[in-house]
């Protein structure tokens, strides 16, 4: 329990105990597992001691008192902490032997463009050091996936996040980037890290269930610059100066296209193969290439590029991984057919993010653009209508069909979206089966179509009630179009 201030409710002899591993899961528990219970929206970790208590725990983190205590096995170790998320960031990193201070993390946020972002900058330091990536599509180190499971979506909670990092540093890595989400930020699951440097996107509207109120998504994402060296700023964004002026980075970079800034894009061609750019650079203007479309990537890719120079990576290495860069899977990935039919699959799932899709591919489009998407359950449902709204101004035609219900009515979503739709003049279908919605929108195709399929990207699954059923919108299309 170094570096953290608690109490022994039971003592039973706790100096002595051996902790195998550990486990805020009360499914995971196993013989000698430290168990931590937090106090979550949905449970309650000390909710659980009892059961944790018969399946052989070690010792229970607490961080409320219960008068039930002392009915526990008078074997079991119990300790009060003040803040049990808190407490675990500190126990993990114990735990692990503190790899977080031997290695060089970047730290990605904002609600928008983190996912690719990360791919950029681990294809940059790959040239130079052995590097992890941790987010949305899991762990890779030097380029490669690694199976070490996490349970969240985004950024893993602190005993897995270790353990993590401590992978990566025993295999010999030096840097890692990581997607941190407001999420994250809000539940103290990165406290105790220090960024070398931290990077800000975006932020748009997203996840309101959550944080209720923008300032309050805004004071999350503020958070990461406050542990961090150098701070990498989107100076595009509305929201850039307020994290400028509440953030603590010894450094800041800003990039952007319209205002003035440190990294500029300048010259932007819209090319068959990708897209080109230049950046005033010490005085010279370089020339830049991506292999990717769309106004957003060069955004990704620009705040690639600065959080590259600050740490000093030369340009001839950033442009080779720049130019290298091999593109996410399930951001506008196009699935391959011999129909002519130009199908491609994104995470899109928020208002800016659908946008920044619709007017990518409508730059590539010669016929009729449609677009097909849903919006989660038990998720933020002020931005369903908006983004009915938004799609029906930019396509030609929109299918609406589920995401990830959850345990919600996926008619009530979908209606729901379809309100947004319905001030706009765009025609429109709705089908509660995605993969009846998929084959419909492949099907009314004509050659020179492009047809979006948003919202799931990467993800292999589709949860519905509280079952997770196998889907892949990519295999599912593909599998049609075969």
């Amino acid at each position: 329990m170094q570096d953290i201030e608690y109490e022994i409710l039971k003592d039973c002899n706790f100096n002595e105990v051996s902790v195998a591993d550990i486990v805020i899961d009360s499914r995971k528990v196993t013989q000698n597992s430290l168990f931590v219970c937090l106090r979550g929206s949905q449970s309650d970790g000390h909710d659980f001691i009892f059961e944790v208590a018969q399946k052989g725990a070690a010792a229970i983190i607490v961080d409320k008192l219960e008068a039930n205590y002392s009915s526990i096995p008078q074997n079991l170790p119990i300790i009060k902490v003040n803040n049990a998320r808190r407490a675990l960031c500190v126990i993990s990193a114990n735990f692990y032997s503190r790899p977080a201070k031997k290695l060089r993390l970047f730290g990605v946020t904002g609600t928008n463009g983190k996912t690719s972002v990360t791919y950029m900058i681990e294809n940059i330091l790959r040239q130079i050091s052995n590097t992890g990536l941790i987010g949305t599509i899991g762990l890779h180190f030097n380029g490669e996936p690694v199976n070490i499971p996490f349970a969240t979506s985004t950024t893993p909670d602190p005993q897995e996040l270790h353990q993590i990092l401590d992978y990566i540093l025993q295999n010999g890595g030096q840097n890692v980037i990581m997607e941190v989400s407001s999420h994250a930020l809000k539940l103290h699951k990165v406290d105790g890290l220090f960024f070398e440097t931290a990077i800000f996107t975006n932020l748009t509207q997203d996840h309101l269930d959550f944080h209720r109120t923008m300032d309050n998504y805004l004071a999350c994402k503020v958070r990461l610059f406050t542990r961090a060296k150098n701070g990498i700023i989107n100076v595009d964004d509305k929201y850039s100066q307020q994290i400028i002026d509440l953030g603590t980075c010894e450094n800041w970079i800003t990039y952007g296209i319209d205002n003035d800034c440190d990294i500029k894009a300048v010259d932007i061609k819209n090319l068959d193969e990708g897209s080109a750019f230049s950046i005033a650079i010490n005085g010279t203007l370089e020339q830049f290439f991506i292999p990717t479309k769309g106004l957003f990537n060069i955004y990704n890719a620009l705040a690639a590029i600065a959080t590259a120079l600050s740490v000093d990576v030369s340009l001839s290495q950033i442009k080779a991984g720049i130019s290298s860069f091999a593109g996410v899977p399930g951001r506008i990935q196009i699935v391959p057919n011999n129909k002519g039919l130009r199908v491609l699959v994104d995470y899109a799932h928020s208002p800016d993010g659908l946008v920044n899709i619709i007017n990518a591919v409508r730059n590539f489009t010669e016929g009729k653009l449609i677009t097909l998407f849903g919006c989660g359950g038990e998720r933020d449902t002020e931005k369903r209508p908006i983004m009915g709204r938004i799609a029906g101004e930019l396509s030609d035609h929109c299918i609406i069909t589920s995401d990830n219900p959850r345990s919600e009515s996926p008619e009530t979503i979908i209606a729901q979206i379809q309100d947004g739709i319905k001030e706009t003049s765009c025609t429109f279908d709705s089908f509660v089966d995605r993969k009846t919605a998929i084959s419909h929108g492949i099907s009314i195709m004509q050659p020179g179509d492009s047809l979006i399929i948003a919202g799931k990207g990467h993800e292999n699954y589709q949860l519905i009630g509280k079952n997770t059923f196998p889907f892949d919108d990519f295999e599912i299309a593909k599998s049609i179009l075969d």
